[in-house]
């Protein structure tokens, strides 16, 4: 069976809220103890609906590593849109706080921090390519690495001032 076509009914709302509820249950529990019953009961739905989007945890779980990507994008994307070349990188270091302080899939660290680390290995050269995009001015490479850096370190060591936090990328990025 396996996942459903990805241009068929991607934006279903049943779909999206089980990968949305996925999030959440993954901040709870982590993916080793990541069960159906409990994301389809987060979501709303009944184990058959999510078996229809679903076939199993790693459908599941491919998906949603899709799904999570393209809502980081997406984020910085419309942040971005219609700024001056000099204010987008600015822009997107706001989505990268806001993301990390609204979104429960990030508590993941806390409980799984091999998982996350092994994530990490392929989702900072991600990010990397995604602020290049965006940074202008000299060593606009090095600045992007360094934020990068600043901005994982947040992730793996919380903290609750997002103020100090976009502070510290821009500095890192060399924004003003």
């Amino acid at each position: 069976m396996g996942v459903v076509d990805e241009r068929r009914g991607a934006d279903n709302p049943s779909r999206q809220r089980i990968l949305a509820a996925t999030a959440e249950v993954l901040g709870r529990r982590g993916m080793k103890k990541l069960s159906l019953t409990a994301v389809a009961r987060q979501a709303g739905v009944s184990r058959p609906t999510l078996y229809r989007w679903f076939a199993s945890k790693r459908d599941l779980l491919e998906a949603f590593v899709v799904w999570e990507r393209q809502a980081y994008e997406r984020a910085v994307a419309e942040a971005t849109a219609g700024l001056p070349p000099e204010q987008r990188l600015d822009a997107a270091l706001r989505v990268i706080v806001e993301f990390q302080h609204s979104y429960p899939g990030l508590r993941m660290v806390d409980i799984e921090p091999a998982q996350v680390i092994a994530r990490l290995s392929r989702v900072i050269p991600l990010m990397r390519r995604r602020l290049e995009r965006l940074a202008t001015g000299p060593d606009a490479e090095l600045a992007v690495a360094t934020a990068v850096r600043v901005a994982v370190s947040h992730y793996v060591v919380r903290g609750d001032d997002g103020d100090d936090f976009l502070n510290q990328l821009r500095h890192a990025a060399r924004v003003r």
